[in-house]
């Protein structure tokens, strides 16, 4: 059993009138393309497809890999009673209709029920939760598909019940044996005489970039372009001719290619990941196409520009203080002639960062001070270090042992800053790297002149 909105005749032939990749949507494990990783003969979630002795699980993967589609397998071979539904559409007062009408089925006739959630990252915690008093209870199996990653968007509890399998992308490879199935198979375009070249297939799956349902939508609309063209000439043996996808007329209903990204989703962490990581790495190449990539996609050019100012500082710093500059610099670009002419500045700045001398000794230093801030008992600051005193104050004990900078010859003196307790505390170390060497010298002669013993913070 299905809900109509979402599994409409699950069993039966697809309307013609239904979008090819909803046509041709496999309704088996044998039809299924990809994945072999996970559906392959002998692997646990294929045997526990197949035995119908599923436990609750969660589908991740990127949209067009087969997610709904495995759902759709379920339903077709469980014995058990089978409800789907969409987050998009759903909210708790329907969640917990079902979970009681699942309570009640068990009871009375020990059937369980198999739950699929559509798109279960869209539902918040609260509804979330509503799940788990059934899925501990066995009343229900629940299985949810996300393109989200689960870590972040699946609540611990609900994680910690349920297996998480992950779906990759389609290789080209899948996705070629897919368009090929669709121009013969009498629930795609075997009623079309289409021909579609090797070339011209290769071009979609290279534009869908892994997703099974746009290379099918773009096979579909290649396939009504050339419906749309004048009839052609019958061909010298009275057969009619035959309407040709060739790469020429791919590349014209396709324009650019697929970029799968979101600008809120699991895509957006690891491409800007991606990026950091690159320029950590000492890599422009890489910086600046993943860069690109992120641009490409309809990123916010200025989330990009306030990454590469905290890279700045947190992964150079004084290794190369100019870094700080041509950050924000970038940032004042983009915001003031806007895109796409602020990619250059973007670009100029990823590749310097790239390009530049690594420290995290500014990152590091902040940490540590910000750790002993917070964790440790509050001190008050020393006497010396406060505002000029009144004659009062001075009185009291205030300004008792400050020295003035300035006046010593070394432009700095021994008197101590820190609070009582952290006098040896070390937050900054310098590296020798870049223009923090140079740094670094000077601290140590400074350093030189204090009590040995200083201590070391990481």
């Amino acid at each position: 059993m299905s809900t109509p909105g979402l599994f409409p005749n699950a069993d039966q032939p697809t309307a013609t009138s239904s979008p090819l990749a909803e046509r041709l949507r496999p309704r088996t494990l044998e039809e299924f393309v990809g994945q072999a990783d996970l559906l392959g003969p002998g692997r646990p979630l294929r045997e526990a497809i197949e035995s119908d002795r599923l436990q609750s699980l969660i589908l991740w993967g990127p949209p067009g890999t087969g997610k709904t589609t495995l759902a759709r397998i379920v339903a077709a071979r469980t014995g058990a009673r089978f409800v789907a539904f969409s987050a998009v559409l759903s909210g708790i007062k329907e969640i917990k209709g079902i979970m009681a009408e699942a309570e009640l089925i068990r009871r009375q006739s020990g059937r369980r029920t198999i739950v699929f959630v559509d798109e279960i990252h869209r539902f918040n915690k609260a509804q979330q939760d509503a799940f788990l008093p059934r899925v501990e209870s066995g009343d229900i199996v629940l299985i949810g598909a996300t393109t989200e990653n689960p870590s972040f968007e699946v609540t611990s509890a609900l994680l910690s019940r349920s297996k998480v399998f992950v779906l990759a992308p389609l290789q080209s490879g899948d996705i070629h044996t897919l368009l090929a199935r669709a121009l013969t198979d009498a629930r795609g375009l075997a009623d079309v005489a289409l021909q579609a070249s090797d070339d011209a297939l290769a071009a979609i799956a290279s534009y869908a970039n892994g997703d099974a349902r746009i290379a099918l939508n773009t096979l579909e609309l290649a396939a009504t372009t050339v419906a749309t063209r004048p009839a052609p000439a019958t061909a010298s043996d009275g057969d009619p001719a035959v309407g040709v996808i060739d790469v020429e007329l791919v590349s014209r209903v396709t324009g650019r290619r697929h970029l799968r990204y979101d600008k809120s989703g699991e895509e957006h962490y690891a491409t800007v990941s991606a990026l950091h990581k690159s320029m950590r790495n000492s890599d422009p190449d890489a910086s600046v196409y993943w860069l690109a990539r992120m641009l490409e996609a309809g990123e916010d050019p200025l989330y990009i520009a306030r990454r590469l100012v905290r890279f700045a500082s947190e992964d150079i710093g004084l290794a190369d203080p100019q870094a700080l500059v041509i950050a924000v610099a970038a940032k004042d670009a983009v915001h003031f002639i806007g895109m796409p002419e602020g990619n250059t500045a973007l670009a100029q700045a990823t590749i310097y960062l790239a390009c530049a001398p690594k420290s995290n000794a500014v990152y590091r230093a902040y940490q540590g001070a910000a750790s002993d801030a917070t964790e440790r008992l509050a001190e008050p600051v020393p006497l010396h270090l406060r505002n000029a005193p009144t004659g009062l104050m001075r009185s009291l004990g205030y300004g008792q042992g400050y020295r003035y900078a300035h006046d010593d010859p070394s432009g700095t003196t021994d008197m101590p800053c820190l609070p009582e307790g952290l006098e040896s505390r070390r937050y900054y170390r310098p590296t020798n790297r870049g223009r923090e060497e140079a740094v670094r010298d000077r601290f140590e002669q400074q350093r030189a002149r204090h009590e040995p013993g200083d201590r070391d913070v990481d």
